[in-house]
């Protein structure tokens, strides 16, 4: 797909556009929200949406807005509740068995525990691939190799994989003092409340203009800030006739994002932003990613003033 898009050099929007989201209701704050569950929970946030749940108990399936936040499955009454109705320790899960359905567009799999199977329906086939794709790395330490996602979506639980190991290795070795515990939610309280893609970095678009340049083999795709601190900027490096770096603005518009093309689109999370890119250029966009060893190299970059 050729993007026809605006450059970040001219990251000003007009004003007809300006009055269209001024006239949108506004939304309560996310922040807000993802605190008072991580106080609460105290883990991180690693895949949330709604999941249609059937326990033993139940004789229908309930609608949930659910998170799974470490190896535990939290249930909540809609999106903006900030106390859990249930939750599902899946710790010890079995294993995950697929159920055959006559509904389109939606996917059935049990989840069987030690003591107790429960039943899980998505309101989408891709969703249900995502939240297998979840449950199973972080119940199995491992990245399934047999669901069907997107490149991006695969980087996403690779990521959790790590994250999952780290906070176990560190739950072991936490001390049982009271000090310590009070540390710990504040350290997976950034986790959860603003987990961003691999491919985000902390620098002006000089400097990821430099890293992909410098470093083809790692990627051609950096999301960063953007000009005003408040929305996002995405580089890419393209390869066509001849090397190519153009920049796309990605608006922060209450809890979705747009990415301003000619036809503008929006999305849910910045995770979905980088999948679009990467499905509509059919694998040509590749998030770049720093190896581990390089990695804190790259947090070192400033966050300076963008042009």
């Amino acid at each position: 797909m050729s993007f026809c898009l605006r450059l970040d050099s001219a990251e000003t929007k007009s004003q007809s556009r300006e009055g269209m989201m001024a006239k949108k209701p506004p939304k309560p704050a996310p922040r807000r929200i993802f605190q008072e569950r991580l106080k609460s929970t105290a883990l991180p946030l690693y895949f949330e949406g709604f999941l249609l749940v059937k326990r033993l108990e139940h004789q229908e399936y309930k609608h949930y807005w659910t998170e799974l936040r470490g190896t535990t499955l939290f249930f909540y009454s809609d999106k903006k509740s900030t106390i859990y109705v249930d939750k599902l320790d899946i710790i010890d899960l079995t294993c995950l068995t697929d159920q055959n359905s006559t509904e389109k567009n939606c996917t059935k799999f049990t989840l069987v525990l030690p003591k107790e199977e429960v039943q899980l329906k998505t309101e989408s086939t891709e969703s249900g691939e995502e939240w297998r794709g979840f449950i199973l790395t972080v119940t199995e330490l491992s990245v399934p190799q047999h669901v069907s996602l997107l490149p991006g979506q695969v980087i996403r639980l690779h990521e959790v994989l790590e994250k999952e190991r780290k906070r176990r290795i560190e739950t072991e070795r936490l001390p049982s003092t009271s000090l310590e515990k009070e540390k710990e939610p504040t350290e997976d309280y950034m986790d959860g409340l603003n987990p961003m893609p691999a491919c985000f970095y902390t620098v002006s678009r000089k400097e990821a203009t430099e890293m992909l340049e410098k470093n083809p083999s790692l990627g051609n795709m950096i999301l960063r800030p953007g000009s005003d601190s408040r929305n996002y900027s995405i580089t890419i490096r393209q390869e066509i006739d001849m090397p190519r770096i153009k920049h796309y603005k990605v608006m922060s518009l209450g809890e979705n994002y747009t990415i301003e093309l000619e036809k503008p689109v929006t999305l849910p999370s910045l995770f979905s932003v980088i999948d679009y890119f990467v499905k509509e250029t059919r694998g040509n966009l590749r998030p770049f990613i720093y190896s581990a060893n390089e990695i804190l190299e790259t947090k070192e970059f400033p966050l300076t003033s963008l042009k």
